[in-house]
C-alpha cells in the first residue's frame, strides 16, 4: 500500500520527479562511466605489450627504460650490444624475441627499427595481434610500415616515401635524404604507441647510419656510429629488445639471469610490475577523477533532497487527510521515505541503461578512433558496490523530509494551519 501511494504520488508531481530521476541518472552515468573508462583504459595501457614477459635493455630503471621502449616517453640511457641480444635469444627458454632500435624520427615521430617478428609476435589488448589497414609487411630494406595515427596525420598512403632524420625532436637539421623509405603498409589503429610509430628495418636503419657515418663533417652521425653494421650485415647494437618466454613461471629466473649478465650491464623489467610502479604515480590523478564524479553525485541527491523539502509544506493537507483515513504517522514516514527510495531507484536504473546504450553505441567508434576497447559486460562487484552506496545515500537522504512530514503530522492532527 505504501509503495503503491507513493508512486502515484510521484505521478501527480511527475515533472519534478521527472527532473530529479534524470538529475540522479546523469549522475549515475557519470560515476560509472568514469569507473569503467579508468579500468579499460588501465587494462589497455598494461596490455600494450600484451603477452611480453621481458623488456630488456641497457642499464637503467625499470620505470625509464619500459616508458622509452614500449611508450616512446623520453630516450634509452645506452645501448646493447646485438652479441649480447643473440646470447639470449638464443637460449632454450626463449619463445621469440623482437629487437628494437630507436633515436630517429620523421617529423615528430618515433622511427623504429626491427625486423618481421614484430608484426608476428607483438600482442597488445586482449591478446590481439597486428593489423594491416592498407599494404602489408616490409618486404625489404628500404620498406616501411606507419602507424595509423602517422598516415593519418600526415596524410601519407602506400607508395610514397618518407625521410627519416637523427633524433627525437619535432624539428630535425640533420635528414638521411639519401636514404628515403618506400612505405609498404599502414597499421590499423591500436590505441598504442604502434600508432605513432615509423617502422623500418633494422637493415635499412643501419644502412642510412652508415652512409651518414662517412660524412665526417656530422657530429649527430659520428654519435651513432655503434649501431652501424658489420661486416656480416647485422647491427652492432640495438636499443633493447622484447622477449617471450616458452613457460612464464620461468620469468622471475630469465629476469634474474640478465640482471646479474657480467659482459654487459643490463636491467630486465617485468612489464607488469613497472606498471604498477607507474600507476602509484598516477593515481592522484585517478582519485581526483573519482572525488569529481562523487561530487556530481552528491549534487544529484541534494537536488533530490531540495525537491522533497521544496514540496513539504505545499504536501501537509494531503499527509491530514491521509490521517483522517486512519494513516498512522509512521506510515506517512514510510510514504516519504518510499518516494526518496523509488526517485533513487529509477535514477540508477535509467543511468545504468543510458550508459549501456552509450558503451554499445560509442564501442566501434572508441575502438576505431581512440583504439580504447571498452567491454560491454556485466557490471563488476565494484561498479554494482557504487550503485548500492548511491541507492544507500538517496535512503539516507530520505530520512529528512520523512522526519519532517511526521512531525508535522502529528503536529496537525486533523486539523492543520495554513
Amino acid at each position: 500500500m505504501i509503495a503503491g501511494l507513493a508512486i502515484k504520488s510521484l505521478r501527480n508531481r511527475r515533472l519534478t520527479a521527472g527532473l530529479t530521476v534524470l538529475s540522479i541518472a546523469l549522475a549515475v552515468v557519470l560515476l560509472l562511466g568514469v569507473e569503467r573508462l579508468r579500468h579499460e583504459s588501465r587494462e589497455s595501457f598494461a596490455a600494450t605489450v600484451s603477452g611480453t614477459d621481458l623488456v630488456v635493455g641497457a642499464r637503467s630503471s625499470p620505470v625509464h627504460l619500459l616508458l622509452s621502449v614500449v611508450f616512446h616517453i623520453g630516450n634509452a640511457s645506452n645501448n646493447l650490444r646485438w652479441e649480447t641480444y643473440r646470447a639470449f635469444a638464443s637460449r632454450p627458454e626463449v619463445a621469440w624475441t623482437i629487437p628494437l632500435s630507436l633515436g630517429d624520427s620523421h617529423r615528430g615521430y618515433r622511427v623504429l627499427g626491427t625486423t618481421t617478428d614484430y608484426f608476428e609476435h607483438l600482442r597488445f589488448g586482449r591478446d590481439r595481434r597486428l593489423r594491416f589497414a592498407q599494404g602489408h609487411a616490409p618486404e625489404s630494406g628500404h620498406d616501411a610500415v606507419l602507424g595509423a595515427d602517422v598516415a593519418q596525420a600526415l596524410h601519407y598512403q602506400t607508395g610514397q616515401s618518407v625521410v627519416i632524420a637523427h633524433g627525437a625532436g619535432d624539428v630535425s637539421f640533420s635528414l638521411h635524404e639519401q636514404h628515403p623509405f618506400k612505405i609498404s603498409g599502414v597499421l590499423e589503429r591500436t590505441g598504442t604507441p604502434v600508432d605513432r610509430t615509423v617502422h623500418v628495418s633494422l637493415q635499412g636503419l643501419d644502412a642510412v647510419h652508415a652512409d651518414a657515418d662517412a660524412d665526417a663533417a656530422d657530429p649527430l652521425a659520428a654519435a651513432l656510429r655503434d649501431g652501424q653494421s658489420d661486416a656480416a650485415g647485422e647491427p652492432r647494437a640495438i636499443t633493447a629488445f622484447l622477449m617471450g618466454l616458452k613457460s612464464r613461471s620461468t620469468a622471475l629466473g630469465m629476469q634474474r639471469l640478465v640482471n646479474e649478465y657480467t659482459a654487459e650491464p643490463l636491467t630486465a623489467v617485468l612489464p607488469g610490475v613497472a606498471l604498477q610502479e607507474i600507476w602509484e604515480i598516477t593515481g592522484a590523478v585517478e582519485k581526483t577523477l573519482f572525488a569529481v564524479s562523487m561530487l556530481v553525485v552528491v549534487v544529484g541527491l541534494a537536488g533530490m533532497l531540495v525537491a522533497l523539502l521544496t514540496s513539504l509544506s505545499e504536501r501537509r493537507r494531503e499527509m491530514a487527510v491521509l490521517r483522517s483515513v486512519g494513516a498512522r504517522p509512521s506510515q506517512i514516514f514510510a510514504l516519504i521515505l518510499g518516494e526518496a527510495a523509488v526517485l533513487t531507484l529509477l535514477g540508477i536504473a535509467l543511468g545504468v541503461i543510458a550508459l549501456y546504450a552509450g558503451l554499445i553505441l560509442g564501442q566501434p567508434w572508441l575502438e576505431s578512433r581512440v583504439g580504447l576497447f571498452i567491454m560491454v559486460g556485466w557490471p563488476s562487484a565494484y561498479e554494482v558496490a557504487l550503485m548500492a552506496m548511491v541507492a544507500l545515500a538517496g535512503v539516507l537522504i530520505g530520512l529528512v523530509p520523512a522526519w519532517r512530514i511526521y512531525r508535522h503530522s502529528l503536529a496537525d492532527g486533523m486539523s492543520i494551519r495554513i
